[in-house]
C-alpha cells in the first residue's frame, strides 16, 4: 500500500469538479485548507529498542530498516492517517519479524515470551480501529509478526471446503481458488489488501454477506498458535463437543496467539454476476423492504441501502450531472422518487438461480414502492466497491475528515440507534457537516448501519476532532444497546466499550483465557480488552 494512504500507490480517483466545489461550500473548506502528505524522509519514527539474540535467531527473516518499521506501525482509520501524513508517529514496531512457517511463528512466540518482548500480529495492515498500534505495554520491546510468507492453499473439491494461510491476500486466495473452480465469496471493502488471517482474527463481514455469509460463519476450522502451545479445531461439518472454541478464536484480534491455518466452506465459483439499482420511497421504506427480503429468506447476495444523504452525495461524487443527471432526475419525478434512497442489489450463481431468485427479489422490491434504475447503477458500484478509502485520500489532501464506523441493532430499534448516532455525530461536529449511513448487512433479526461522515478538517487539532466525535458516536451506540462493532472489530479504539458489550463476568472470563495461552501478555497489549 502507498506508505500514507490506501492501496495501489498509482491509483487516483478524479473527483468532479462541481462536487468538489459544493462539497468545499457545504463545509466550508477552503482551498488553501488543501495539504499533502509529508514526504517519507520527513516521518519521524520512535528510536528502535534493542531485540533480544533469541528472538532474532527464531524469526528467520529480521527487518529493521525505517521504511520497514513504519509500513507496519499504523492501520488505516482516520487517526492512523493524521499521523502517517503528518510524519508524526508515537509508535512503531522495534523490529519486524517474518517467519516462513508455522513451527517458526510457534518458536518466535516462545522466545519473546521468554525475552518480555511484545508481539502485533500483522496481515495486510487495514485494521480501523488501532487493532495493529504497536504497544509494547508492561515489555521492553515490541515487535510485528508480518505473517505474509504463510500462504498455503488446499482445496478439498469433494468437500466444498479450503484450508488457507493466513498470510493470503484476498485477491490471492480468490485467485488459487477460482483456479480451481471455486469462491470464498468474501468480499468487504478491505478486500484488496486485506488477508485470510486478519478477516478471521476480526469476524469480518463482506459485501455479499446476505448470500455468501461472513466471514466467521464459514469457517470450519482453525489453528492457534499461542506462546504456551497450539490449539487446533477438528474439521467437522459439526460437534456437540462443548462450547465452540473455533468461536473463541474468530475475533481474537492477535491477543490469544496467532491465527496459523483456516479451513472454510467454499462455493462453486459463479457463472453469472447481475447488480441493478433501485431507488426507495425513503430510509424507512427501503429498511422495510430489506426486512422483508431477510425476513422472506430471498435477500439478494449484495444487499445495501443509502440514506437520503450518502444518496445525494454518492450521486454527487460519482459525476452524475448534464444531460444524464437530468433524464434520472426526470424519470425519479415521473415516478415520484425525487429525493429516494439508493439501493444496490447484486445476485450471483448459476444462469436459471440468478433469474429465479431475482426475480422473486423484484416481486418484494416492488412491492415495498421501490422503483428500478437498471443495471448502470448496478455497474458502477461493482467498478467502484472498493473506492471508498481512494476517496477518503483525495477528501483529506482537500482538507476534509472523513471517517466510518458502523454498529448493529434488531430491527424494532434500528430507527432508534440511526437517529441517536447520527444526531450524536451532528451535535459533536458542529452545523457544517455531512453525516451518512447504509444499511450494508441484513438479518431476519436486525441490520447493521454503516456511518460516513465529513467536516472540515481543524488544522493541527485533527485527532482531538476525531476523538469527539468517535466518542459521541460510541456512547449514543452504547445508550442504544446496539454493539460497538458489527464488522470493524475492537481494536484498541473500542477497548473502553467491551464492559457495555459483554458485561464485567466476560471481561473475566476472556482475561482467564488469555492468562492461560499467554501468561507473559505479550500478545497485541491494549487490544479488545480494556485496561
Amino acid at each position: 500500500m502507498k506508505w500514507w494512504g490506501w492501496g495501489d500507490p498509482e491509483r487516483r480517483l478524479d473527483l468532479p469538479a462541481g462536487a468538489v466545489g459544493a462539497l468545499r461550500e457545504e463545509l466550508g473548506v477552503k482551498p488553501e485548507d488543501a495539504v499533502e502528505p509529508v514526504s517519507l524522509d520527513q516521518v519521524s519514527l520512535p528510536e528502535p529498542r534493542p531485540i533480544p539474540e533469541g528472538v532474532l535467531n527464531a524469526a528467520g527473516d529480521v527487518l529493521d530498516g525505517a521504511e520497514d518499521r513504519l509500513r507496519r506501525a499504523a492501520g488505516r482509520s482516520y487517526p492512523d492517517l493524521v499521523r502517517l501524513r503528518t510524519g508524526r508517529l508515537e509508535t512503531a514496531p522495534d523490529a519486524v519479524l517474518r517467519p516462513p512457517d508455522v513451527a517458526a511463528v510457534e518458536a518466535v512466540l516462545s522466545a519473546c515470551s521468554e525475552n518480555g518482548v511484545a508481539v502485533v500480529p500483522y496481515g495486510g495492515g487495514t485494521s480501523v480501529v488501532g487493532g495493529i498500534d504497536a504497544i509494547a505495554g508492561d515489555h521492553d520491546a515490541v515487535v510485528s509478526l508480518d505473517l505474509e510468507r504463510l500462504r498455503s492453499v488446499e482445496l478439498d473439491a469433494a468437500s466444498l471446503t479450503a484450508t488457507l494461510g493466513p498470510g493470503l491476500s484476498g485477491p490471492d486466495a480468490e485467485e488459487a481458488l477460482q483456479a480451481q473452480g471455486a469462491t470464498i465469496g468474501h468480499f468487504p471493502q478491505s478486500f484488496e489488501e486485506a488477508t485470510i488471517g486478519g478477516f478471521a482474527a476480526t469476524r469480518s463481514a463482506g459485501q455479499a454477506s446476505s448470500g455468501y455469509e461472513r466471514f466467521d460463519d464459514v469457517v470450519t476450522a482453525i489453528e492457534l498458535t499461542a506462546p504456551t502451545g497450539r490449539l487446533r479445531t477438528r474439521q467437522t461439518p459439526h460437534t456437540a463437543a462443548g462450547p465452540a472454541l473455533r468461536e473463541l478464536v474468530l475475533g481474537s484480534e492477535g491477543t490469544l496467539g496467532v491465527i496459523t491455518e483456516v479451513s472454510c466452506r467454499v462455493r462453486p465459483a459463479p457463472r453469472e454476476r447481475y447488480y441493478e439499482g433501485w431507488i426507495a420511497e425513503n430510509f424507512e421504506a427501503g429498511r422495510e423492504i430489506v426486512r422483508d427480503l431477510a425476513q422472506s429468506h430471498e435477500a439478494p447476495d449484495v444487499l445495501r441501502l443509502s440514506d437520503e444523504e450518502e444518496t445525494r452525495v454518492s450521486m454527487d461524487l460519482a459525476g452524475t450531472e448534464g444531460l444524464r443527471k437530468r433524464a434520472l432526475d426526470t424519470y425519479l419525478s415521473l415516478r415520484r422518487r425525487e429525493g429516494g434512497c439508493l439501493m444496490i442489489c447484486g445476485w450471483e450463481g448459476e444462469r436459471e438461480s440468478v433469474r429465479r431468485r431475482r426475480s422473486l427479489g423484484q416481486t418484494r422490491l416492488r412491492r415495498g414502492g421501490a422503483v428500478p434504475l437498471g443495471t448502470s447503477a448496478g455497474r458502477s458500484w461493482e467498478r467502484n466497491r472498493y473506492g471508498g478509502p481512494y476517496l477518503r485520500d483525495e477528501l483529506m489532501n482537500l482538507g476534509v475528515m472523513v471517517e466510518t464506523l458502523e454498529t448493529a441493532h434488531t430491527w424494532s430499534r434500528l430507527e432508534e440507534l440511526y437517529r441517536a448516532v447520527s444526531g450524536a455525530l451532528r451535535s459533536a461536529l458542529g452545523e457544517r457537516c455531512i453525516v451518512m449511513c447504509h444499511v450494508s448487512h441484513a438479518y431476519p433479526d436486525g441490520a447493521s448501519l454503516y456511518f460516513t461522515f465529513f467536516a472540515r478538517s481543524r488544522r493541527g487539532e485533527e485527532l482531538d476532532q476525531w476523538r469527539e466525535a468517535k466518542t459521541a458516536a460510541c456512547e449514543a451506540i452504547v445508550a442504544a444497546e446496539g454493539t460497538i462493532t458489527h464488522h470493524h472489530a475492537v481494536g484498541r479504539d473500542h477497548a473502553p466499550y467491551m464492559r457495555a458489550e459483554i458485561g464485567e463476568l466476560g471481561i473475566d472470563a476472556l482475561r482467564a483465557v488469555r492468562e492461560r495461552l499467554d501468561p507473559a501478555g505479550i500478545m497485541n497489549p491494549g487490544k479488545l480488552l480494556p485496561s
